[in-house]
C-alpha cells in the first residue's frame, strides 16, 4: 500500500484512506483488453453477411468469432429481433453503448424489495453466497429477486455501488471493514524444495488403524505475532502443544517439533501431515531428527487434515482470537493439552484421548506409556 501510494504521489495514510473508500477492491478500468467485446467494424461485417443470407455459424468462422457470439449478438440486437436478416450495424452498436454505459445503478440500490430480503438475511449472519443461493431456490422464476454473491460484497464494501449500509460487514465471518485483495496469480507463494504430497500419503494413514500419525498447524494470535503449534495424533485424537515464545518461523517450529516428539516412543512417530506453510521450511530437518514421514496439504485445503481443524476449534476455548499467545508458558500449555486429552469424545465411543492412546500402546509395546503432558 506505502508503495503504491509513494507511486502516485501522496502519502500512505491518504492511499489507505483511498483504499478504504474503494472498500478494498481493486477498481475495474474501462478500457477493454483487445478483442474481448465485438466492434463496430465486426458488426458492419456481419450486416454485410448476413444480408448477404450467411448462417450464424459461416459468420462465425468467417470473423473468427464463436458462433454463440454471433448468436447472442443477433438475438440480442433490436434489429436482429425485428427481422431475420434486418441486422444493422449503426443500431446494434448504438444499443451496445447504451448497454455498456458506466457506472450501471446497483440492483440492490433500484430494487428495494430485493434489497430488504438481502439486509434481513445479513443480519441472521448469512453469508452471501448462502444468500444468493437461497434466493435461486425461492424465486427460480423472477430474475428480480436474484443477486450474485460478489454484487452483495460490493455493494457492502464499495462506497458508490449504493444499497447496503457499511455496518453489515460485521456479519459476515470475518466481521472485515475493509475487503481483502487475493493473492493474484503471478504472487503465488514457491513451493517448498522436497515436499511430498499428501497423496503419497500411505493409506494406513486414513484408516486410523495404527498409532503414530499426526496431523499439525499453527494458531495464530493477535495480527499474527504470536502462534502455538498443535499437533493431534489420527487414531486417537491425543493432542500436544508447541510452545512458541519468541516467533513461529520455520527454526522456531522445528525446535518445538523435535523437542516434543522427542517425549513419545518410536511406535508413535510414524508420520506428520500439515499445510505449506512456510514455518515447515526446515521439514528435511525435522523428519531427520524425529523419524517422521512429512506429507503436506494441497492449497487451501484445511479438510485434509480435519482433525487437526477440529481440535484448533476446541482449543480457541483458552486461546481467543486476536489476544497474544506468547503470554502463556509452556506449563499452561501443556495444562490445556491434559484437560483436552482427558475429555471424553463421542467418536472415540466416549474414551478419552488418553485411554484411546493407552489402551493402542498397550496392545503395541508394553510397557512403555507416553509421558504426560500436565
Amino acid at each position: 500500500m506505502g508503495a503504491a501510494a509513494r507511486g502516485v504521489g501522496v502519502s500512505a495514510v491518504t492511499g489507505e484512506r483511498w483504499f478504504g473508500h474503494a472498500g478494498g477492491v481493486i477498481p475495474s478500468f474501462a478500457v477493454d483488453p483487445k478483442g474481448r467485446r465485438l466492434t463496430f467494424a465486426d458488426r458492419e461485417e456481419i450486416a454485410l453477411l448476413r444480408a448477404g443470407g450467411a448462417g450464424v455459424r459461416s459468420i462465425a468462422r468467417e470473423l473468427g468469432w464463436s458462433a454463440s457470439t454471433i448468436s447472442r449478438e443477433l438475438t440480442r440486437s433490436p434489429a436482429g429481433r425485428r427481422r431475420a436478416r434486418g441486422y444493422r450495424a449503426s443500431v446494434a452498436q448504438a444499443h451496445a453503448d447504451r448497454k455498456g454505459r458506466r457506472p450501471k445503478p446497483a440492483v440492490l440500490a433500484t430494487n428495494l424489495v430485493l434489497r430488504r430480503r438481502v439486509q434481513d438475511l445479513l443480519r441472521l449472519n448469512h453469508s452471501p453466497e448462502q444468500i444468493a443461493a437461497r434466493l435461486r431456490r425461492d424465486f427460480p422464476d423472477d430474475q428480480e429477486m436474484q443477486v450474485s454473491h460478489e454484487t452483495i460484497y460490493q455493494s457492502i464494501y464499495v462506497q458508490g455501488r449504493g444499497a447496503l449500509r457499511r455496518d453489515l460487514a460485521q456479519h459476515l465471518r470475518t466481521g472485515r471493514a475493509v475487503r481483502q485483495p487475493r493473492r493474484r496469480p503471478d504472487e503465488r507463494r514457491p513451493r517448498m524444495a522436497g515436499m511430498v504430497n499428501i497423496s503419497e500419503r500411505p493409506a494406513e494413514v486414513a484408516d486410523r488403524a495404527v498409532p503414530g500419525h499426526w496431523e499439525g498447524d499453527l494458531i495464530i494470535g493477535e495480527v499474527s505475532g504470536s502462534a502455538i503449534g498443535t499437533l493431534v495424533e489420527r487414531t486417537t485424537r491425543f493432542t500436544m502443544l508447541l510452545h512458541l515464545p519468541d516467533n513461529h518461523g520455520a527454526l522456531a517450529v522445528q525446535e518445538a517439533i523435535v523437542a516434543k516428539m522427542a517425549q513419545l516412543p518410536e511406535v508413535l512417530r510414524r508420520t506428520l501431515t500439515w499445510d505449506q506453510g512456510i514455518e515447515m521450511s526446515n521439514h528435511t530437518a525435522i523428519a531427520a531428527a524425529t523419524d517422521l514421514d512429512i506429507y503436506f496439504c494441497d492449497p487451501h485445503s484445511p479438510w485434509q487434515r480435519g482433525t487437526n481443524e477440529n481440535t484448533n476449534g476446541l482449543l480457541r476455548q483458552y486461546f481467543p482470537k486476536s489476544t497474544d499467545l506468547s503470554t502463556h508458558g509452556p506449563g499452561y500449555l501443556d495444562y490445556v493439552a491434559a484437560e483436552l486429552n482427558n475429555r471424553p469424545r463421542k467418536t472415540l465411543d466416549w474414551q478419552t484421548p488418553a485411554e484411546a492412546l493407552d489402551q493402542l500402546l498397550s496392545t503395541t509395546v508394553k510397557p512403555t506409556r507416553v509421558a504426560p503432558t500436565g
